[in-house]
């Protein structure tokens, strides 16, 4: 019939699933390896493909559900490409040890028999989205604030640190403190920058997922909306063929009274009219009742029209039975096969955003938490290799020390101007004091400044007239015909009996006027100098400062002026074994008594370092208290090196890195092999 909703080839099953499918539970549906192809018929609406996650887990099977038909009428009416875009693809592999990932198919199996199931579990995905979208902005405004407080965090300590060293401030120990607090700022300000691009970089990505999720979802509501109204036009068309069924059915009957002449009484027709369908039969009792039946009309005619409604009757039977038929398969599909189908794409999508929200939110914590750590790490380190924290920085200033050397320079660079304040010294007749008694007659010299005043001890000490302080090392060698400077072998050795293990061993100074008279004592008469005695071993920092005093007070430094630009470019070399190389060439290009005071040295500083687990001086900070000291320091100006010089500071990370790299490689640049036999 032209009218019928279906054709007679409609909903013809095309089966292109996997062979074993029909092993399949049907709450395990969306595969990538076995899609379902619905192919359209003439009359059924074309549904839009819905993409569906490829790494989905692979279904559990159901004791409740149905086995997969191949005969399957719904989905073999309309194409479906099944290929959803797995969101979480972004998220790293190692979120399955922070969020668990199962499917449950219990919650599924419920969710089936729900009759609210599809828009329950759209509104739960609107939800999460929402959730999703909010942490998302969350992570942005927290990295903005994260980013600003980083920059300018680092802006400030770099302008600070710029800026000190082109003001006239204090120097000395205050500076190389203030310089290394603004060092430990800048990688905080560092740390709060990464820790910004990373909040960046999860915020786009819950973003995006956010966008997928809602992706799917729309798609896949549309496609549950377009098999409930299939299903509902299915339904439509079932009762219009119904109804013509019945239709010609009584129009078949009105046929047959008209040709048996049955009157009103007719038990028969009164039997079926209290059977049930009195009232649709009513109408042929009118007929008869208003004298319609044509008695007179040609039986052939009547049996005509017999023919030709039974005709209708029987096609009106057959249509209603398929439409029947359809209607019930169709409806079977839907709720044993594309309903479940449609639930687990929606959980799916639901766990997938849940997961993905979770896993961020736990990445951020962790995040959050190495940040404070890492900030709590630069500002107290945990070992010595870490640094020494902001408070050992703060505290490791010594203003005594610095107010002495700041004194003395100062009487220096002033002592021959005119005085500008009130008059020593004038006739008594104007009102001037007798001259009190002065140290040296005059503004105070480097070396007065050193003498402590009112110490008698060192008074009475008798100057045999062979200084080692400030006297070139090849002149005080040749002079007390010997290998090794005494002075050096003398501290040595009390510093390895005495302080190998002290803590902070030459980098913590003594005290400056304990340091002052050991050197007096040393420089006047060093053979009568007990290092062992109580007054020295009690500290012996007083030791290890005069030792670094003597380095720095000689006229030409230990690595010498001529071969400091080599030793510089040589620690320049980026190359671990090239750099190793150039130093021990430019060590062998040292005179003699340079080479022998420097293998004797660095071999007690090698000592040195092995205690580093009792002294917590590595090879790299021992590099860091003797880089400048045994390369000194150029003077500006007249190209000089000197001890106390305030040039070279440029130069400084190479020469540190060059006594370390010498220490790292001291067995091979010093050490012979027949040195090692014996």
């Amino acid at each position: 019939m032209a009218d019928e909703g279906y054709s007679s080839t409609a909903w013809e099953s095309t089966d292109n699933s996997d062979p074993n499918a029909s092993q399949t539970p049907y709450y395990g549906l969306f595969q990538p390896n076995s899609p379902s192809l619905i192919h359209e018929s003439v009359t059924a609406p074309a549904l839009s493909s819905l993409p569906v996650k490829p790494s989905s887990p692979p279904p559990r099977s159901s004791s409740d559900s149905l086995g997969r038909s191949s005969s399957s009428r719904w989905r073999d009416s309309v194409p479906v490409t099944i290929e959803r875009k797995d969101t979480l693809s972004m998220i790293p592999s190692d979120a399955i040890s922070l969020v668990e990932t199962s499917f449950d198919e219990n919650v599924l199996r419920v969710l089936c028999e729900l009759d609210c199931g599809v828009p329950l579990l759209l509104d739960r995905i609107k939800q999460s989205m929402v959730s999703c979208r909010e942490a998302s902005v969350f992570f942005k405004k927290r990295a903005v604030l994260e980013e600003e407080y980083g920059k300018s965090l680092q802006k400030l300590a770099r302008t600070t640190s710029e800026v000190y060293s082109m003001n006239d401030g204090k120097a000395g120990s205050f500076v190389g403190a203030w310089q290394s607090s603004m060092k430990i700022h800048e990688v905080m300000a560092e740390n709060r920058i990464r820790f910004a691009q990373r909040l960046n970089e999860m915020s786009d990505e819950l973003a995006s997922l956010a966008k997928e999720v809602d992706k799917n979802r729309k798609q896949t509501k549309e496609l549950a909306s377009r098999y409930e109204r299939a299903l509902q036009e299915s339904e439509l068309n079932m009762e219009k063929s119904k109804n013509r069924l019945e239709i010609s059915s009584e129009e078949l009957e009105r046929v047959l009274l008209q040709k048996e002449g049955e009157s009103l009484k007719d038990g028969g027709l009164q039997a079926k009219n209290q059977g049930g369908v009195a009232g649709k039969r009513a109408l042929g009792k009118a007929v008869a009742k208003g004298g319609l039946l044509l008695k007179g009309k040609n039986p052939g005619n009547i049996q005509r029209q017999e023919d030709d409604v039974r005709t209708r009757v029987s096609n009106a039977s057959d249509s209603y039975r398929k439409a029947l038929t359809d209607t019930q398969a169709m409806r079977q599909e839907y709720f044993n096969f594309q309903l479940p189908r449609i639930l687990r794409a929606l959980k799916e999508c639901a766990d997938e955003i849940d997961l993905g929200t979770q896993y961020h939110l736990t990445r951020y914590a962790f995040l959050f938490e190495s940040i404070v750590l890492s900030d709590g790490s630069t500002l107290v380190p945990v070992g010595p290799e870490d640094g020494i924290g902001l408070k050992s920085t703060i505290e490791s200033i010594d203003n005594r020390a610095d107010f002495k050397i700041y004194m003395q320079n100062y009487a220096y660079a002033r002592g021959g101007a005119a005085p500008r304040g009130p008059r020593r010294e004038g006739p008594a007749e104007e009102g001037f004091l007798p001259p009190l008694p002065t140290h040296g007659g005059g503004a105070y010299s480097a070396v007065h400044a050193n003498t402590p005043i009112g110490n008698s001890h060192n008074a009475q000490i008798v100057d045999k007239g062979r200084p080692t302080f400030g006297v070139d090392l090849a002149e005080q060698m040749a002079r007390d015909n010997v290998e090794l400077p005494a002075i050096l072998e003398k501290c040595c050795v009390a510093i390895e009996k005495h302080g190998l293990r002290s803590q902070g061993i030459y980098r913590i100074s003594g005290m400056a006027r304990k340091v002052a008279s050991l050197k007096e004592r040393l420089d006047k008469d060093m053979e009568s100098v007990n290092l062992d005695s109580e007054e020295w071993i009690s500290d012996v920092n007083n030791v290890t400062s005069v030792l670094k005093m003597w380095f720095r007070e000689l006229p030409d430094p230990l690595l010498t002026s001529t071969l400091h630009q080599g030793f510089v470019e040589a620690a320049k070399i980026e190359n671990d074994r090239l750099r190793h190389i150039r130093l021990h060439e430019r060590v062998n290009d040292l005179p003699d008594p340079n080479y022998a005071t420097l293998k004797y040295f660095l071999g007690h500083l090698h000592k040195i370092a092995e205690y580093e687990a009792d002294n917590s001086m590595s090879i790299q900070n021992l590099a860091i208290v003797f880089g400048q000291t045994l390369f000194g320091q150029i003077i500006p100006g007249n190209g000089s090196f000197s001890g106390h010089g305030n040039g070279g500071i440029a130069d400084a990370p190479f020469q540190n890195k060059a006594i370390e790299t010498i220490l790292d490689h001291y067995s091979d640049i010093f050490v012979d092999e027949a040195e090692v036999g014996a």
